[in-house]
C-alpha cells in the first residue's frame, strides 16, 4: 500500500527506539523538519536515559506505541540508530498501523523495524534521522527524504563502478544494515529476498565479518534468489592483525557476482552524509551498465 503524501501542518512524532538522545542533539532536525512545515510531537523517550539506552524498554516502547496508534500523528521518526530497538520490537502491536498505515523512517539498528514492517505489508524509508539532520553537508540526504514523505518524483543517479555487475532488474527494495539482517534472520522480523533488490550498508565492521556474514546469507540460499543488489557505503572499516586481504567489493563479488544479477557498488546510502533515503517494499527498477547505476520507483511520481 502507498503511503499518502506528508502535507503541511502535520503532526510527526520523534521517539528514541534505540541509544538515548538528548533533546540538544535534535535541535537541528526539528528546525528542519518545522521548516518543511510540520508540527513535531516529541516522545517521552526524547531525553530518557537507562544506561546506553534511552530509557528503560518499556518506556521505548510503550513510546513508539503511542505515536503508531495516535491517528493525528502522520510520520514518526526514530531520533537516532545505535542499539535497542530489537529489544522492543516482539512487544509492539502494530494492528492499528495495519489498518491505518503511516511513515516510519530511520536506518542503522532501525533496519530491524524497517524489516519487521515489510513482512506485515507496510513500507517504510530508511533514511536519515533527527540526531543527523539539518546539517550544511547533510543537504541532499534531507532532501530526498523530504521528496519521498511529500511525494515528489524520485530517481536516483550514480556513476559508474569497476565493479559493478550490468544488468536490469525489477522488484521491491529492501535492506539496511549488514549485520542488523543477518540478526534477524529466524525471527518474526526475517523477510523473504526471493525476487527483491537488496540494498546493504554497515560502519565499523571487520573485513572479516562482512565475508562471515555474506558466507551466511549464501548458505541459507538467499543471495541466490535475489533480482539485484545495490551495494551502499560500507564506511570506517577494520581489519585485523592479519590482514584478510580483501576489500568489500571484492567479498561481494566473490560470493554474489556468479548468479547473473545486476550489482551496484558505491551507492550513497548508509552511515555517510549523502545517505539518501529509499522506500523499503516499493517496487522499484534497478537499471546498471557501462554510464552507470539507476534507481527509479515503478510509481515514481508516487
Amino acid at each position: 500500500m502507498t503511503l499518502p503524501a506528508l502535507q503541511k501542518g502535520d503532526a510527526v512524532g520523534i521517539v528514541c527506539l534505540a541509544r538515548k538522545v538528548s533533546l540538544e542533539d535534535i535541535k537541528d532536525g526539528i528546525r528542519l523538519l518545522e521548516a518543511w512545515g510540520l508540527r513535531v510531537v516529541l516522545g517521552q523517550s526524547i531525553g530518557a536515559e537507562d544506561g546506553y539506552l534511552g530509557g528503560p524498554d518499556e518506556l521505548r516502547r510503550s513510546d513508539f506505541q503511542q505515536m503508531l496508534d495516535n491517528p493525528d500523528i502522520k510520520a514518526i521518526f526514530s531520533a537516532r540508530g545505535g542499539y535497542g530497538t530489537t529489544r522492543i520490537l516482539d512487544q509492539l502491536d502494530f494492528s492499528i498501523l495495519q489498518k491505518n498505515p503511516k511513515w516510519v523512517i530511520g536506518f542503522s539498528d532501525v533496519t530491524a523495524l524497517l524489516c519487521h514492517l515489510h513482512t506485515l505489508g507496510i513500507e517504510s524509508v530508511h533514511g536519515t534521522m533527527p540526531l543527523l539532520m539539518g546539517k550544511p553537508d547533510t543537504t541532499e540526504a534531507d532532501e530526498s527524504l523530504r521528496q519521498i514523505l511529500f511525494h515528489a518524483p524520485q530517481r536516483y543517479s550514480v556513476a559508474a563502478n569497476p565493479s559493478n555487475v550490468p544488468g536490469t532488474a525489477t522488484g521491491q527494495v529492501i535492506g539496511g544494515n549488514l549485520i542488523l539482517l543477518n540478526n534477524i534472520i529466524g525471527t518474526a522480523s526475517d523477510v523473504d529476498y526471493s525476487g527483491k533488490i537488496l540494498f546493504l550498508e554497515d560502519v565499523g565492521e571487520y573485513y572479516y565479518n562482512v565475508d562471515r556474514v555474506l558466507v551466511h546469507l549464501r548458505r541459507l540460499g538467499r543471495l541466490q534468489k535475489l533480482a539485484g543488489l545495490i551495494v551502499g557505503q560500507f564506511s570506517d572499516m577494520n581489519d585485523t592483525a592479519v590482514p584478510f586481504g580483501k576489500d568489500v567489493p571484492q567479498i561481494i563479488l566473490e560470493h554474489c557476482g556468479s548468479y547473473g544479477h545486476p550489482i551496484c557498488f558505491d551507492f550513497p546510502v548508509g552511515h555517510v552524509t549523502r545517505n539518501l533515503a529509499l522506500v523499503v517494499g516499493r517496487e522499484a527498477t534497478l537499471q546498471v551498465n557501462e554510464t552507470g547505476t539507476t534507481l527509479h520507483y515503478e510509481n515514481a511520481s508516487f
